[in-house]
């Protein structure tokens, strides 16, 4: 195994846990997460699944679109994320509501918000900048591009609304959180893209 595959395995694993980091922290503001994890949270606290396994198991449902439509997507990322993030993400909400417990004021909620989406945004560059494969959730969007050929920001805001909306049918938490993550996410990733990811993985 080459270094440079070595060095983007590490990386890409450190962009899903701070993924994880950054969804907790989004889930402690309960002002709304992004829509897919909003979207299993929901189906968690209605059947009191943990958020860990919930998310494992409607990533494997997703796992069949990429893997007979899209395999080039496929890499050790993509297992990385459809099998840990939701563990991560329920055990650092566990971790940070046990040592500072949960905002009591609105103030406190975008206290909380804030630094989410900035880390949160931090993992997805961390990620995505790895090139090894995508997400099962996040190759919808992308298939509905190759093979529909219509754009992807058209393709994305359709998968997320229909999580969205689900989430909402469901009785659970679609707020201000999920839009913060809907009009915030593309610009801070590029940030991130800019002086962070591109240079721990600057592309050959």
């Amino acid at each position: 195994m080459n270094q440079n595959l070595v060095k983007r395995i590490f990386w890409c694993l450190i962009g899903v846990a701070v993924i994880g980091v950054g969804c907790a922290v989004f889930k402690v503001s309960n002002l709304g997460n992004d829509a897919f994890t909003a979207l299993n949270i929901t189906i968690s606290e209605r059947t009191g699944i943990s958020l860990g396994t919930v998310t494992l198991l409607v990533n494997c449902v997703y796992f069949l679109a990429p893997l007979f439509f899209g395999r080039k997507y496929i890499n050790i990322g993509t297992i990385l994320n459809g099998g840990l993030l939701g563990y991560l993400v329920d055990f650092f909400y566990k971790t940070i509501i046990g040592i500072f417990g949960k905002p009591a004021s609105f103030t406190n909620q975008l206290i909380w918000l804030i630094p989410g989406i900035i880390i949160i945004s931090l993992g997805l560059s961390l990620y995505q900048n790895a090139d090894l494969g995508v997400g099962p959730y996040d190759y919808l969007a992308l298939g509905m591009r190759d093979h529909l050929k219509l754009p992807y920001f058209g393709c994305r805001i359709f998968t997320d609304g229909m999580c969205a909306l689900a989430a909402w049918l469901l009785g659970g938490l679609v707020g201000l959180g999920t839009l913060v993550c809907a009009f915030c996410l593309g610009p801070f990733v590029s940030f991130f893209d800019r002086n962070v990811s591109g240079k721990l993985m600057p592309h050959e």
